[in-house]
């Protein structure tokens, strides 16, 4: 469970923001809550309740504030895996389904917003790699695969003027969620996009193209450590 918890902290760092980068200027509650969340999610207590109250107030002022609803979402999802860890099912259930109302409300709310999308895709597609194969794994990945895909047609226009690290992110996590889906081929398109990339992205890519059945990383190699 350590490394779902850790797998969540990275997907966060690696691809939320990815997300960040990405939003306008005026949607840009992400640089106002991701320290102090990105600081929980390594064990942070006082960070992760000043990002907690910081959505809870948001969200008190204005319950259809997308941004503070999914992240309030993930956090809620994080506490499940910690719950878990300690040996709380029941609470971690609780956290767990909470979490996931939350972020598929904020998605509902905002479609279009990667700074939304990104965020849910995030957690869901750790989350799903990180559980025994199942249905419900299959879903969160489904459900990550399809936030990544539109963050990806809505950048689509920009993606050559996008950072290596931000385009490395998006194509390796769809490759991770297609391949753990057994799409082979979709996986293969998005690794042949991320093997045009520069350094340590084209290599994951390659060396993944070449081996499909390799486990080291293609995600997480750019801003945080990629073990």
């Amino acid at each position: 469970m350590r490394g779902f918890l850790s797998g969540v902290f990275a997907a966060g760092l690696g691809l939320v923001v990815f997300a960040a980068a990405s939003a306008q200027p005026n949607q840009r509650f992400d640089y106002l809550v991701r320290g102090d969340m990105f600081a929980g999610f390594e064990g942070d207590e006082e960070a992760f309740e000043r990002a907690l109250t910081l959505c809870e107030r948001t969200l008190a002022e204005n319950p259809d504030h997308a941004e503070a609803l999914v992240w309030h979402g993930a956090a809620t999802f994080f506490r499940g895996g910690r719950a878990l860890a300690a040996g709380g099912r029941d609470q971690a259930i609780a956290f767990f389904s909470q979490g996931l109302a939350e972020m598929n409300r904020a998605v509902a709310l905002a479609p279009d917003n990667i700074g939304v999308r990104i965020p849910r895709g995030a957690v869901l597609l750790t989350a799903g790699l990180a559980m025994p194969e199942g249905e419900r794994a299959r879903d969160y990945i489904r459900t990550a695969i399809g936030d990544y895909e539109r963050s990806l047609a809505l950048q689509e226009p920009a993606w050559p003027r996008m950072s290596v690290h931000a385009r490395g992110e998006l194509a390796g996590g769809l490759a991770e969620g297609w391949s753990r889906l057994g799409e082979g081929e979709k996986a293969r398109a998005y690794l042949t996009r991320m093997a045009e990339l520069a350094g340590k992205y084209a290599d994951a890519a390659n060396e993944r193209l070449a081996d499909p059945t390799s486990r080291r990383r293609i995600t997480c190699l750019g801003c945080h450590t990629s073990k």
